[in-house]
C-alpha cells in the first residue's frame, strides 16, 4: 500500500496521538489531528486528505457530521473507529468502521476496505459517464 497522507478526527487527544503513531508506523503521513467537524473540514480543505480515520463520538457532534461536511466538497476514503456499538446509528452498507479497542492490523484491513470501496465508486462513476448517466 501506498504511503497515504492521513487526516485524523478524534476528540480524545491521547487516542489521537496513538493513532496518529500508528498511522505513521505504517508508513503513512498524518497531514492533522482534530478534535471537532469545524476544525477536521478546514483540515480536510486545506490538506486534501486521501483517508480519514474518524471517531463516531466527538462530544459536541458526532465524526459522521464531520465526514458528511467533508464529503460535500469531495470525496474521500474514510475509516470510522468506536467505542460505542454502531447500532441504530446511520450507516450506509459501505460504511467501514472498526471498534475500539483494535489492533493494527484490525485498522490496516479497514484501510485496505475503505480504499477498495472508493475505487469501485470511482470505477462506477466513470463508466457512469462514459455512458451518459448523470449521478
Amino acid at each position: 500500500m501506498n504511503a497515504l497522507r492521513t487526516l485524523v478526527v478524534e476528540d480524545d487527544a491521547i487516542i489521537g496521538g496513538l493513532l496518529a503513531e500508528t498511522l505513521e508506523g505504517l508508513g503513512h503521513t498524518v497531514c492533522a489531528v482534530e478534535s471537532n467537524v469545524a476544525n477536521a473540514a478546514a483540515a480536510a480543505s486545506h490538506w486534501r486528505p486521501d483517508l480519514m480515520i474518524v471517531d463516531v463520538g466527538l462530544g459536541e457532534a458526532t465524526g459522521i457530521a464531520a465526514v458528511k461536511e467533508i464529503l460535500r466538497s469531495r470525496f474521500v476514503p474514510h475509516v470510522f473507529v468506536t467505542g460505542e456499538a454502531v447500532r441504530g446509528m446511520p450507516l450506509g452498507p459501505d460504511t467501514v468502521f472498526i471498534q475500539k479497542p483494535f489492533r493494527v492490523s484490525d485498522l490496516e484491513q479497514a484501510i485496505q476496505r475503505a480504499l477498495a470501496t472508493a475505487s469501485a465508486c470511482d470505477r462506477f462513476a466513470e463508466q457512469s459517464e462514459k455512458a451518459g448517466v448523470v449521478i
